[in-house]
């Protein structure tokens, strides 16, 4: 470490808004040069710029759930290829879960940065950028995505830290392993290179950085900055109500059996710290539902950031007062072999921390937002390119209601506040989906002085033939409450609604052929508060807007309000129709 300069406050945030640019930079060029929907129009992605001390200094999420996730990952992957070994222009792959804070298919590339000797440098490595994006295929037993796994060996080929560029030049033999081991070549190394875009770009602006002002001054800037973050967190964690609460949730199953799943957190703030214990939860199961634990230390992170600085540009000193704990071999912690594909279970932990936290301070906290995410995808064979794919959407639920506010939505779920559905034109585009309906469900939010926000309705119809999957953890148990608000319905996933096949299912994969349909309902927001005591105003309102139906306003509300017309049944323009 060199000598500490003293930096005054202008150039302190010249350098700092420098990091966060660079990696927003990083995020262009990755959206730009991305071949998956996923990454270019979803943003399932995590971006995180790192000193050479592995500190993170500065982030761009695309998933707010892979907030900090980097972090866990680029230690094990520095640690198990040596920082010796990492040379200029090397770019590392790792995808082995218990490292990667993920599943399999969430790829993370990262990159060391060195001062290059030919302009002047000394060769010093200055920090370290990584890219994790999620890969549609890489040599698991099914395509697309992988629900009833029982161990790591069936959910893809696995890379522990292995270079695919060394010294600036790609690592031909393992680029090409890949691209034999992916039913979707083209778009897996398309990816991927994009991902190698993303760290270049962020290798170019971080030396721009260190050569025009200097390591040192960088350095003292980093320090600067992370010790400020360590204290607003702490002055956040002292303004915060001192206690220890605890809640339980269930998952539906693990895609093996149809057991319900216990999760259980204990919150306790105290003593200057925030530790988040799991312990309680079930044992790791059979299914591809166990969280590694570096993905139940980032669900962690993003309720706390959330709870105590999420205005500011997030850093290393934001986490020094978090604790995580979860028992190796536990839902939350897995560890090797165990199945890990499905990661929902980290959607529904972190509600459950929100609804722990709820029982000490009601008068910062919302009530469950939908409770999950609706997750879908259909896999099978184009029949313009004969090409086999596989596109998913996330779709939107209703928000929980606040003490102060009604729930916004229909949104995306909390854990993927970046993030984006997949357009409808992409959709039935490059798949065999084609969607008959999507509008808002009248009295899908949950009642109350706040209403939550609604959930929508989706119907689709198949033209071709594939698989239907659906992603879904919680279509048992309704989204909670608080202070006497309405439960929403929970989320529903129909196959074959109207026929003698009808069935709900949750996480399930579905062979569909040409005509058949499926209806998705997602679940709106819970309720905060006597239903009573909302604004008649406001109801009347909801009631023109489709949100609250006249009979709801009349029985749940105590508000009469005349039937609106009904609504003219819904048409399909002719060159709309499914052929």
């Amino acid at each position: 470490m060199t000598s500490q300069p003293t930096v005054d406050g202008a150039a302190t945030e010249v350098v700092r808004s420098y990091l966060v640019a660079a990696a927003e930079e990083m995020r262009s060029a990755l959206v730009r040069t991305a071949f998956n929907p996923v990454i270019y129009e979803v943003y399932d992605f995590g971006i995180s710029i790192y000193d050479a001390r592995l500190r993170l200094v500065a982030e761009s999420t695309g998933l707010s759930r892979f907030l900090g996730a980097n972090d866990y990952s680029i230690r094990k992957g520095v640690e198990y290829v040596g920082r010796e070994n990492l040379h200029p222009g090397d770019v590392v792959l790792l995808n082995y879960p218990y490292w990667n804070a993920a599943h399999a298919y969430d790829a993370t590339l990262f990159a060391p940065v060195f001062l290059p000797e030919a302009s002047g440098g000394d060769g010093t490595l200055v920090g370290f950028l990584c890219v994790r994006a999620h890969w549609m295929d890489l040599g698991a037993k099914d395509p697309g995505y992988v629900l009833d796994s029982t161990d790591m060996h069936q959910e893809g080929v696995i890379f522990p830290g292995t270079k695919v560029f060394r010294r600036g030049e790609p690592a031909d033999e393992i680029i090409e392993l890949i691209r034999f081991n992916s039913r979707m070549p083209e778009l897996v190394i398309g990816d991927l290179h994009a991902q190698v875009a993303a760290l270049r770009t962020g290798e170019r602006r971080l030396i721009e950085l260190v050569e025009r002002f200097g390591l040192a001054t960088v350095e003292s800037v980093v320090d600067t900055a992370i010790a400020a973050a360590e204290a607003s967190t702490a002055d956040a964690l002292a303004a915060l109500p001192q206690g220890c609460w605890t809640a339980v949730d269930w998952l539906d199953d693990d895609g093996i059996t149809d057991e319900p799943i216990r999760m259980q957190v204990t919150v306790t703030i105290a003593d200057g710290t925030c530790t988040v214990d799991f312990t309680g939860s079930s044992p790791a199961v059979a299914g591809p539902v166990n969280l590694p634990y570096g993905s139940t230390i980032a669900t962690a992170r993003v309720a706390f950031k959330a709870l105590t600085t999420p205005t500011e540009q997030t850093n290393a000193g934001h986490f020094t007062a978090l604790r995580v704990v979860a028992e190796p071999g536990s839902l939350f912690h897995a560890v090797y072999p165990a199945a890990t594909f499905t990661q929902w279970t980290g959607t529904v932990a972190m509600e459950l921390i929100y609804r722990a936290l709820a029982q000490g301070m009601p008068d910062r906290l919302a009530a469950s937002s939908g409770g999950d995410v609706p997750g879908f995808m259909m896999v099978g064979t184009h029949p313009d390119t004969g090409q086999l794919y596989a596109v998913s959407n996330n779709d939107p639920v209703g928000w929980g209601a606040a003490p102060d506010h009604d729930g916004i939505g229909p949104a995306n779920h909390l854990c993927q506040t970046q993030a984006r559905n997949t357009p409808v034109e992409v959709l039935e585009a490059r798949t065999g989906m084609f969607f008959e309906r999507l509008e808002i469900r009248t009295d899908s939010g949950g009642a109350g002085r706040h209403r939550g926000g609604p959930g929508v309705r989706r119907d689709i119809r198949f033209t071709t033939a594939g698989e239907f999957l659906s992603v879904v953890k919680k279509t048992r148990s309704a989204p909670w409450a608080l202070d006497g608000g309405g439960q929403p319905d929970p989320i529903q996933v129909i196959v074959h609604p109207g026929t003698d096949r009808e069935r709900r299912v949750s996480t399930k994969r579905t062979p569909v052929a040409p005509g058949d349909p499926v209806t998705l309902l997602t679940a709106g927001g819970g309720g905060h508060g006597d239903p009573r005591r909302r604004d008649p105003e406001a109801v009347r309102e909801d009631v023109a807007e489709g949100y609250v139906s006249p009979a709801a306003a009349r029985d749940v509300y105590g508000v009469p309000v005349p039937a609106l017309a009904e609504r003219p049944a819904m048409t399909i323009p002719a060159d709309r129709t499914p052929t």
